[in-house]
């Protein structure tokens, strides 16, 4: 009888405990779908909105002169809405960010994947990242008050103050962190067994990284290619301190140049009253730039889903 009351108890407290933890599992299980819901809606919430002010705008702007103008200037008397001038900076100082984040970042991640050792690894990874958590304004006095005078002094006299130039080139330096991270955990994904394969036919070191696990990664490689330019699109405080806000139609480096963002900074910080043309011209900037980086991602994901390696 003793033992079967032991038992008994036992059992009982097994169903407790399992109810308990069924109990706490939902509970979980609630949360974590709560914030999975809440960032799908943080988005669809943010699309409307622009979908919304976007066609307000386009209720007194033709869309033939909002994509074909080569002039901007909504704060003029006689406005004009051209905005191929905004996506021209924009571009500009994008390219000139790739020129310098996408061989670094990636040579970067080819030596920390296959040339630095275990112990070195360990601090020079982290030690790359951290310049990710240095605040885009102290990027952009960087730019202004440094490489700009730099640049000034030694390669280009009469370099103004403003330019693209400085910009994309501080740019680049800060999304080196974003292609190099992504990349070297691409490459160091690849199989190890690949590596040897290529030794064991004679491969030399170079060859194998270049040849063997470069190609292999190629679709994570990419990925962080798309990831770094799409951040430089949306990059804000350093093109607004050191590219200037001069709207103009130029592919010269060296003058000054307002890119979307800037000019969304430029409106929203300034004393346009809500509600007016001038106002709503920082919604149709954002819905082009939402779409720019929208179509940037889904050829991403494309380009990964179309060559990824499975091993």
């Amino acid at each position: 009888m003793a033992v079967e009351a032991r038992q008994d108890a036992r059992s009982g407290e097994w169903r407790r405990s399992g109810r308990a933890r069924r109990v706490r599992e939902g509970i979980v299980r609630v949360v974590l779908t709560a914030c999975a819901y809440l960032s799908v809606l943080t988005t669809v919430g943010i699309v409307f909105v622009l979908i919304f002010e976007t066609i307000n705008f386009f209720r007194q702007v033709s869309v033939f002169e909002f994509l074909t103008s080569t002039t901007w200037t909504p704060t003029f008397t006689n406005p004009t809405f051209g905005i191929m001038v905004l996506i021209c900076g924009t571009l500009l100082t994008t390219a000139i960010a790739a020129v310098v984040a996408l061989p670094v970042g990636l040579g970067a991640a080819i030596y920390l994947s296959e040339y630095a050792s275990a112990g070195l690894r360990r601090w020079l990874k982290p030690a790359l990242e951290v310049l990710a958590g240095v605040p885009t304004i102290v990027y952009g006095f960087f730019a202004l008050t440094f490489v700009t005078p730099l640049l000034r002094d030694t390669i280009f006299p009469g370099l103004p103050s403003f330019n693209a130039l400085s910009a994309g080139l501080v740019m680049g330096v800060m999304i080196i962190p974003t292609v190099a991270s992504v990349s070297e955990d691409a490459l160091y994904a690849v199989p190890r067994s690949l590596r040897e394969g290529a030794y064991a036919l004679g491969a030399t070191k170079r060859e194998t990284a270049t040849k063997v696990v470069v190609p292999a990664a190629l679709s994570g490689i990419v990925a962080s290619f798309v990831l770094g330019i799409s951040r430089a699109v949306g990059e804000t405080m350093i093109v607004a301190v050191a590219a200037g806000n001069r709207a103009q139609l130029t592919a010269n480096p060296l003058e000054s140049v307002q890119t979307m963002t800037a000019f969304i900074v430029q409106v929203a910080s300034g004393e346009t009253a809500r509600g007016t043309l001038t106002y709503s011209t920082i919604f149709a900037v954002g819905m082009t730039l939402f779409l720019m980086t929208l179509l940037l991602n889904l050829l991403s994901y494309w380009f990964v889903r179309r060559y990824r390696e499975v091993y």
